[in-house]
């Protein structure tokens, strides 16, 4: 693996980060205090990103994206993280990779559009009973003729009041297993406005602000055969194949919060003075700050190498969970400490630090919570012998 950055890689960071400073930062008081982006807001900057080349950038070039490798996908991921997620997410949108899994007509219909800037995406697994265990869904789709009547409901959705689509998944029937019956799952299409397809406001979160979740109801939704992403009975195969990087994805925006704040908590301990001399001389400060580093150079080494063999096609799931699980934590740690240090100052809106503390709360949870990364680490050491 080479340390070293291309020239390529520089120019992409540079351009990103000049970006998220220059069209995302000045917006990011006015979400965090409304907790609302402005539908014009997003079409400025939306075309902005568009303009840059920046907008939908994880995707292929052959679809129109910026077709790059996983690490410069990630340095670029690294830097819109510093910013309001809402603002980040929305504006400089990166369509689901699970979209390309779709046949031609698919694509021309949710993945181009998206792509383009006209249409947004949004996921659907997760349900009141169902989060990590997505074998235990409830929501179901069972076939009626030519057609698939799905019912159920799903929460949690990122976004969906925003989404033009939803991608949904359901349980489609029972498979025996040698841990007993599991549920099979089949991913669908279905377009907002459905008949008996409902999106309802979410909950009010702590993280995030602006960046929505809704609940998902289906209520006797009737759907033709073309709507399924991939196979019957094969949702989790296409999701496996095609959402494997966003664990990645998240440890890489940690780390530009994490840098963030880290910045933030350097800059102040040179330049605040107590007793006489600035606090950074304080062991107590001092110590923290190195501390700070070390860990978040950490999570960036384990985050770039997984990245980096992903493209080598030597990527195991205990690596991906690794980065996920130590970016998020580091972010935690980094953002607390950072506000330790900046004393009653760090709670204060007039800095980032306290959204940075809030956001950290979620990325422990969402895209598997830390407990679920630690049993998949622990799973592939103990595999070997049986375990």
């Amino acid at each position: 693996m080479d340390f070293g950055l291309t020239d390529e890689q520089r120019l992409i960071i540079e351009t990103t980060r000049a970006f998220v400073e220059a069209e995302l930062f000045p917006h990011e008081a006015e979400v965090e205090r409304t907790g609302h982006l402005r539908p014009e807001l997003i079409r400025e900057i939306q075309k902005k990103a568009i303009d840059t080349g920046l907008y939908a950038a994880n995707m292929p070039e052959e679809v129109g994206g910026a077709g790059l490798d996983t690490l410069t996908w990630l340095l670029y991921e690294k830097e819109l993280g510093k910013a309001n997620y809402a603002l980040h997410w929305t504006c400089v949108a990166r369509p689901s990779n699970i979209l390309l899994a779709g046949t031609p007509e698919q694509k021309e219909r949710y993945l181009f559009p998206c792509i383009r800037g006209e249409k947004w995406d949004c996921l659907a697994m997760t349900e009141p009973g169902a989060g990590s265990d997505l074998r235990g869904m409830k929501a179901t789709a069972r076939p009626d003729g030519d057609d698939w009547i799905l019912n159920g409901t799903k929460h949690f959705i990122s976004h969906a009041d925003l989404a033009d689509f939803a991608i949904v998944f359901m349980a489609t029937g029972e498979e025996d297993t040698p841990r007993g019956p599991k549920k099979r799952i089949t991913a669908f299409f279905v377009d907002k406005g459905t008949p008996g397809f409902t999106v309802r406001d979410g909950y009010r979160n702590v993280s995030h602000r602006g960046y929505t979740n809704a609940v998902l109801e289906f209520d006797d939704c009737r759907l033709p055969a073309s709507a399924i992403l991939g196979e019957v009975h094969k949702g989790f195969e296409v999701a496996n194949t095609w959402l494997g990087a966003t664990r990645l994805q998240v440890a890489a925006t940690c780390l530009g919060r994490a840098e963030r704040a880290l910045g933030h908590a350097v800059a102040y301990a040179a330049e605040r003075k107590q007793f006489g001399q600035a606090i950074g001389k304080f062991q107590g400060v001092s110590f923290k700050l190195a501390d700070m580093a070390m860990e978040l150079k950490a999570a960036n080494l384990l985050t770039w190498e997984a990245a980096w063999k992903f493209d080598q096609g030597t990527v195991t799931e205990a690596d991906m969970s690794m980065a996920k699980l130590k970016a998020t934590e580091v972010l935690a740690m980094v953002a607390d400490e950072a506000i330790q240090i900046h004393g009653g100052m760090g709670l204060m809106d007039e800095l980032p630090l306290e959204r940075i503390w809030r956001d950290a709360r979620v990325e422990r949870i969402w895209e598997g919570t830390s407990e679920i990364q630690r049993h998949i680490i622990s799973r592939e050491l103990l595999r070997p012998y049986g375990g």
